[in-house]
């Protein structure tokens, strides 16, 4: 694997070899810390956190990751720079370009990632953006592979809901680039770009892997190692439209019941948060006053489950983050 100076914007930026790689080496960084035996390889490294979007777990990943491996993180959160307002994406990327060894950046527009990828001359993350959402899924794999105890290719995953998100063509991409059976359960009006489908159609052929969809949700899990799902309601998005969200994706809400119809006792659920699963939320407890839903893509019981791997897949942040860091920056030292 030689990723030293490469930038990491989409799945498919990795080929197979270097993505399961990058997961090899993320479950030896994991496991060097929990043992304390970790060796910094990032010293006198700093890299720049852009943000125009907060965050929880992306955030926290990129910190402690560096200072894990000895480098300093600066975070540049919403509204702290003049990015996007007084200077553009090409000009931040040339700054911030001669001041750090690597850029994270989370966001809107993945036109944006490209291009301050571009211009910047170090390796930039992505960290999220409107259509791709890349260290996730590679959470989302080693957690997987953790799980299944077998090789990712011969593992399956149906994500149910919104699939016409980031979170979603992220899974779908990355899971056909390393040969898995990944499988959508969704509505036609929110399901994957006929591009994404296209691109992860040939990583398929390519790996051996399989895609499919379908908007029967119980069809869809049979037999399926994994169940995954993410949000329907943002906040920022209209109140008006929540009716209809909820009304178009409520049958593809991961309950008991679906939990059943996969005939696996040993599923294992996803998600990768924040979930509204109970109404202790902003949007749970407007959800509850305007429709008497409890919860929404996932009932409590499921997320409190003991096939919930959600937490786990919440600490995979931080493991398969750090390997991108060394292996980008660091280069043959890891």
């Amino acid at each position: 694997m030689d990723l030293l100076g490469r930038s990491y914007l989409k799945d498919s930026d990795l080929t197979a070899d270097e993505y399961r790689a990058v997961l090899d080496l993320a479950a030896r960084l994991r496991e060097e810390k929990r043992s304390g035996r970790e060796r910094r390889r990032l010293e006198n490294k700093t890299v720049a956190l852009l943000f125009e979007k907060t965050s929880t777990r992306t955030r926290s990943a990129f910190e402690v990751g560096a200072r894990d491996q000895g480098a300093h993180a600066v975070y540049l959160g919403p509204g702290e720079t003049q990015f996007g307002v007084k200077e553009s994406t090409k000009d931040t990327a040339r700054v911030l370009g001669r001041m750090f060894d690597g850029i994270e950046f989370r966001g809107f527009s993945q036109s944006d990632a490209e291009e301050l990828a571009f211009h910047a001359g170090v390796p930039v993350w992505n960290g999220l953006t409107d259509q791709w959402h890349p260290t996730q899924s590679m959470a989302d794999l080693l957690t997987m592979r953790d799980h299944a105890g077998r090789p990712l290719e011969d593992v399956s995953v149906c994500f149910l809901g919104d699939a016409a998100n980031n979170t979603c063509t992220s899974l779908l991409t990355a899971g056909a680039l390393v040969g898995m059976d990944v499988r959508v359960a969704a509505p036609a009006l929110r399901r994957p770009a006929a591009e994404v489908w296209a691109e992860a159609g040939a990583l398929a052929a390519a790996s051996g892997g399989s895609i499919s969809v379908t908007d029967d949700p119980r069809a869809a899990v049979s037999g399926a190692d994994f169940l995954y799902t993410d949000v329907w309601l943002s906040l920022g998005e209209p109140e008006e439209l929540w009716d209809e969200r909820i009304d178009l994706l409520l049958p593809y809400q991961v309950n008991a019941a679906l939990i059943e119809a996969t005939g696996n006792p040993r599923v294992g659920f996803l998600h990768c948060l924040p979930a509204f699963h109970d109404a202790r939320t902003e949007i749970g407890r407007r959800v509850l006053a305007r429709r008497g839903l409890e919860a929404l893509e996932v009932t409590d019981d499921v997320f409190e489950s003991p096939g919930s791997l959600v937490f786990d897949e919440a600490e995979n942040r931080l493991p398969t983050i750090k390997a991108l860091l060394v292996a980008t920056l660091a280069g043959d030292d890891v």
